[in-house]
This record gives C-alpha cells, sequence and structure tokens, in this order.
C-alpha cells in the first residue's frame, strides 16, 4: 500500500505515523524525548526512527514509504535549504532534511514548523477546515502561529510568518528569550501563567494548569493572574486580527484544554478591542496534540502529489 512517514518531534517526544495516500492512518508510535542528551543524540534517534519506519511499511505493508514529512519544534529557514534550529546553549543548525534524505536513500523529505504543520493539519482536517481563512494560535511554552489560507499555511519569505509570540504587548516588559521585552509569550503562553502563578501563590511547582483550576475554584488571587494573561493575549490577537482579517481564530495548545475557563473571557476580551475590524469566530483546536503529526503528514503526501502532478507546460490552461 503506498504511503508516507510522519515525524512530529518535539521537547516531550517523538510521535510518527505510517499514513496512507489517502490519508488512511496505518500505523502509530511514540518515543520519548532524549534532548537532554544532547543535539546530536536527539538528531540521531529521529533519523533512526524514520528508518524503523520505512523497515516497518516494506513488512507489513509491502511497499517503501514514498515521502517523509518531519515537523520541528524550533525555526526552519527556507533560505539554507531547509535548516532545523535546535534550542540549547550555543544554538545548534541541523540540516535535518539533508540528513534525513540521506539516511533514507535519497527519499524526499518535506520539513516544517511544529505549529505551521499542526495548523495545516487543523485547516484541512479539524477546526479550520472550510473556513478558508484562520489564524491558528498555540499556546505552550511559548506562543506561535499558523496563517491559514484556502487549504495551506503561508509560510512567509523566510519560513517564519506566523510569530504572533514575538508580538510586542507590553512595551518595556518582562525580558524574552528573542531579545526583545514585553513579548506576548513573556506574559500569556502556558509557561508565562505558570511562573506568574508559582510566584503568586507561593507553590514553586504550580503551572497553568494549577492556575486554571484555583480559577474553576473562585480564587481571586488566581482570576487576576489569569486576567491578566487573557488581557495580553487579547491585545496580540488584535494585531493579528487587524493584520490578517482571519474569518476564525483557532486556539491550540495545553493551555486550550483550560477549555471554557480561557475560551470564554478571551472572546469577550477581543470583542471589547474591535473598533473596525470585523470579529472572528474564537474557537479551540479539534486535533489536540495529533495536530502536529497530522500535519507532517500532509507535508509529505503534498510533495508526493507534487511530484506525480504532470509538468505545468502538460496542463490545460483553461483559456
Amino acid at each position: 500500500m503506498r504511503h508516507v512517514i510522519a515525524l512530529d518531534v518535539s521537547g516531550t517526544g517523538m510521535k510518527a505515523a505510517l499514513i496512507g495516500l489517502d490519508g488512511t492512518p496505518l500505523y502509530e508510535e511514540w518515543r520519548p524525548a532524549v534532548r537532554e542528551r544532547g543535539p546530536e543524540v536527539a538528531v540521531e534517534s529521529a533519523l533512526r526512527l524514520a528508518e524503523d519506519l520505512r523497515t516497518l511499511g516494506r513488512t507489513r505493508f509491502g511497499a517503501t514509504a514514498e515521502a517523509v514529512g518531519v515537523a520541528v519544534p524550533g525555526a526552519v529557514d527556507t533560505e539554507r535549504d531547509i535548516t532545523a534550529h535546535t534550542a540549547g546553549p550555543g544554538r545548534h543548525d541541523v540540516p535535518l532534511r539533508e540528513l534525513l534524505s540521506r539516511r533514507l536513500d535519497g527519499m524526499p523529505v518535506a520539513l516544517g514548523h511544529g505549529a505551521r504543520a499542526g495548523g495545516l493539519a487543523e485547516g484541512r482536517l479539524g477546526a479550520g477546515r472550510g473556513v478558508g481563512r484562520f489564524l491558528f494560535v498555540s499556546l505552550g511554552t511559548g506562543i506561535t502561529g499558523a496563517i491559514g489560507i484556502d487549504g495551506r499555511v503561508e509560510a512567509g519569505a523566510h519560513g517564519r510568518a506566523g510569530e504572533l509570540g514575538h508580538v510586542v504587548v507590553r512595551p518595556g516588559g518582562p525580558a524574552c528569550g528573542c531579545g526583545g521585552r514585553g513579548c506576548l509569550e513573556t506574559l500569556a503562553s502556558a509557561a508565562a501563567i505558570g511562573r506568574a502563578w508559582a510566584a503568586t501563590s507561593g507553590d514553586p511547582s504550580a503551572d497553568a494548569a494549577d492556575c486554571a483550576r484555583a480559577v474553576d475554584a473562585g480564587d481571586e488571587t488566581a482570576c487576576g493572574v489569569w486576567r491578566a494573561a487573557v488581557a495580553a493575549l487579547a491585545d496580540g490577537l488584535l494585531t493579528a486580527v487587524t493584520v490578517l482579517n482571519p474569518r476564525t481564530l483557532i486556539i491550540g495548545g495545553s493551555l486550550a484544554e483550560a477549555g471554557d475557563t480561557l475560551l470564554t473571557p478571551l472572546r469577550v476580551a477581543v470583542a471589547e478591542r474591535v473598533t473596525f475590524q470585523r470579529l472572528p469566530t474564537i474557537v479551540p483546536a479539534a486535533l489536540g496534540d495529533a495536530a502536529g503529526c497530522l500535519g507532517a503528514g500532509l507535508l509529505a503526501r503534498d510533495l508526493v502529489a507534487t511530484a506525480s502532478a504532470p509538468h505545468r507546460a502538460d496542463r490545460p490552461t483553461g483559456r
């Protein structure tokens, strides 16, 4: 059976799948992260997993995978033949597409940013299906997004479109890892809320989920932390709405697991801020943590479809 390999590499682990060209899931696997052992070990682990999946596909389905799609958490630089950047001291640039293709004997490789891959999956298979234009916002350790346009995701000129987390919403505010101050993700990410609640509650182990539970229980101190984060998030989303004019905002990532505790006040806050802008529908993501792997599979399937399509000169023009 014709199929592709999908890999979603994150800080917590690697999700992998074999997916038929018709979208049928054929096999799924998860392996724990090994990033704490260094970038070289993490990259080798991803390469080995891809090799194992190729072998499994040959054995179980009688065919070799036709492409592999990989979603990675770091920046993806399209100007340098798509290089994946892994976080860590000194920052490491890894030519992951080249390494994978070489390890898999020249198999075509599509490499994409994890949030953009997740947004692609939400656009074609999840909450953005049929919407046309949407913004997928992933609220996790950081904040990033994907600009959805008619079944595809706009990567930008250099592969970095959608970095909503680095929109400055509080000038002169907390220092951000990007070098700026007052970036949205320093105030409204799950990590930021966790830090604020840990400091306020006096519990160093507290996280954003704990804060959400305290909000649900009516803890006024937690409500104050939550309101500040929602206000910052609404300010960032207003900028996105003004610039992009999306029909729908899709809210995903670990913070979205708070459900209506997040979405209800967020809808109100965004509505209070719009003036001339058209207020988009704000909905939760539908695919959860499967989105990245599904998106990686879509990237691989698109690669196969592009390679299989007749040359443009052979196509009818319709004129």
